[in-house]
């Protein structure tokens, strides 16, 4: 081999594999602009890029929650907020802005009184003495589609998180 190829183990130095491996989040905060924030999850890494933007990553099967709030001189114009589990590098994603590459999103809501639904919904997590993180993503998932669909979610009980943690353990 000479010095113009590269062996396999050459092409991506074993830091840059490991970071591919990671869900990468931008986070951009302009007060009263532009909101882009985490309300929850475990950040492997932080890459901050100037005052008002970072790089936040996560490990595959970390579950955290983004906000998107900007507004405009007439007022607000878009508020979201995704709960997202990070996933392995070749597993089916979906895709969302400020996320890369993606994620399996759990929960979807668009306007400001369903992201408030959901953030009143994890401060009683936080209240049971649970980190939302987590939460078993079923729950995530009967959250979106009970405010889908208009009607009241059922809270998330320590009974539940014990018997999710307990078969988080025995299943592969």
């Amino acid at each position: 081999m000479n010095d113009n190829e590269l062996s396999p183990q050459h092409v991506m130095p074993p830091a840059h594999r490991r970071a591919v491996t990671l869900t990468h989040v931008e986070v951009t905060w302009i007060e009263k602009k532009i909101e882009h924030w985490l309300r929850f999850g475990r950040r492997a890494e932080e890459k901050i890029l100037d005052r008002r933007r970072s790089i936040v990553s996560f490990t595959p099967n970390s579950i955290f929650a983004f906000v998107r709030w900007a507004s405009n001189d007439y007022g607000t114009v878009i508020s979201r907020m995704d709960i997202v589990r990070a996933v392995e590098p070749g597993v089916r994603l979906q895709t969302l802005p400020f996320v890369r590459p993606g994620g399996e999103i759990l929960l979807r809501v668009d306007s400001w009184p369903k992201v408030e639904r959901v953030l009143h919904a994890i401060d009683a997590i936080e209240a049971l003495g649970v980190d939302p993180a987590d939460v078993a993503p079923e729950y995530w998932r009967h959250l979106h589609n009970r405010i889908a669909a208009g009607h009241e979610p059922r809270a998330y009980t320590r009974e539940q998180h014990a018997a999710w943690l307990k078969r988080r353990n025995v299943t592969p």
